[in-house]
């Protein structure tokens, strides 16, 4: 059934609709385009130059062209005259196989022949930064254990708040909000979906921060490690598997310990076997291997891992088990591009699923003060050439993506660390590329 968006606009009062998609590096880009046309765009698609954006294209290319997905309509409660639509672009009239946005729903319909979705929500730390973006905005922030702290957090209510009270109103049902375990860092939560609505919604949040924290006189960074000595921002997943026509929880089992099914674990297999050789997507800058396997900060500990190694609800692995039909992965970072970072989630547990993956023997330990004692487990890499390696090596990679989603991705991410090799001063550069990238 086709949408109407002019009739949703007027009844709305949309003004002015943003036709954006996200591009290899994360970057949202986006053409502002008035209501009045906004049937004809989502019909033919907005134009855009693709060599222009991060996917490896050239200025001789034709037209690439982003189509509007209804679907994910949004307006911004900060400014309801405009509605925000997440696309999928096209060339030729035909997909374009790098977008992120297509990447993840080809992940989702191969869950989909087996009449399975993934369900996911993800925690997003950020910091709040002054104008500058060079410090903490809140100069009073200095306990060496800020993580929930009163004071600091209502300190930012008001920015706080309005970003809550936006989710309330677009219907996200967000559940709690807090000051984390850096100065100047925060997290905010908000329910569960289908993984393309989350990463949608991902996106959109990213935006919305940034967006509302400028209106309010501050800078969000959501970089994987501004500051050394403080705790990095990590981008937590949390995943299930449903039956896509029962609505039933295939991760769920009661009598199991855990109460994870065998379903669950061979999930959590397919994690084990490989999620070192996705460390690319999940951490894809050279910032985030500055948070992978970190020495301890001022508050006593990374809260990143550094091993592949699952446990049970234990926040020092790479894998938790919190609750019964669910588990948290916490290797992704704040830079992590929200549609990769689903689509290379799904990618392990569909090798996992399909190869009745087992994960091995649960760690219970502390992997901060005791990772001695883990025998024979893998390292995630520690710096992005490495992951780079691993990616483009990967079978696991290889067979989940098309080979030009992994050459253009590769490419890209080779001349990103040619660029950083010819830096003088490494922090800087971090910096420079985390606003060139907006993370």
């Amino acid at each position: 059934m086709t949408v109407n968006l002019a009739k949703i606009a007027s009844q709305k009062k949309i003004k002015y609709f943003l036709i954006s998609f996200v591009d290899l590096f994360g970057v949202l880009r986006a053409k502002l385009v008035p209501a009045q046309a906004i049937n004809e765009m989502a019909k033919n698609g907005a134009g855009f130059g693709g060599f222009a954006t991060y996917l490896d294209m050239s200025p001789a290319d034709s037209d690439m062209l982003a189509i509007p997905d209804p679907a994910s309509l949004i307006q911004l409660p900060w400014q309801p005259e405009i509605g925000w639509l997440a696309s999928d672009c096209y060339m030729d009239g035909k997909i374009v196989e790098q977008a992120p946005r297509v990447i993840l729903k080809r992940q989702i319909d191969k869950l989909a022949e087996k009449n399975m979705v993934m369900q996911s929500g993800v925690e997003c730390e950020f910091f709040l930064l002054n104008e500058d973006g060079t410090e903490i905005s809140d100069a009073r922030d200095v306990a060496a254990k800020p993580c929930y702290d009163q004071s600091m957090l209502m300190r930012r209510y008001d920015l706080i708040k309005e970003i809550c009270d936006s989710m309330i109103k677009l219907g996200w049902k967000p559940y709690q909000n807090d000051h984390e375990d850096a100065n100047g860092q925060f997290e905010m939560n908000w329910n569960y979906s289908d993984c393309l609505t989350t990463a949608d919604r991902h996106v959109f949040f990213k935006f919305m921060v940034k967006s509302i924290a400028e209106k309010h006189g501050f800078r969000a960074s959501f970089m994987a490690k501004p500051f050394p000595n403080l705790t990095g921002n990590g981008c937590h997943a949390h995943v299930s598997v449903w039956d896509k026509k029962k609505k039933k929880n295939l991760f769920e089992d009661t009598d199991d310990e855990m109460g994870l099914s065998k379903l669950g674990y061979s999930f959590i297999g397919g994690l084990m076997k490989s999620a070192d050789c996705f460390s690319a997507l999940f951490n894809p800058s050279v910032n985030s291997y500055s948070r992978i396997g970190a020495s301890n900060t001022i508050s006593g500990a990374t809260w990143s891992p550094s091993t592949v190694t699952y446990t049970g609800n234990n926040r020092t692995h790479m894998v938790r088990i919190p609750d019964t039909g669910r588990f948290e992965v916490r290797h992704a970072d704040g830079c992590a591009n929200p549609y990769l970072l689903q689509a290379g989630l799904l990618a392990l547990g569909l090798d996992g699923i399909n190869n009745n993956r087992k994960p091995g023997k649960r760690l219970d330990i502390n992997m901060y003060t005791e990772s001695h004692k883990a025998k024979r487990v893998k390292k995630l890499p520690t710096d992005l050439e490495s992951a780079i390696k691993l990616f483009q090596n990967s079978d696991v990679v290889k067979k989940a993506f098309s080979s030009k989603v992994v050459s253009n991705y590769v490419k890209l991410k080779k001349r990103e660390l040619k660029e950083f090799s010819k830096q003088p001063e490494i922090h800087a550069y971090d910096w420079q590329r985390n606003n060139a990238i907006d993370c």
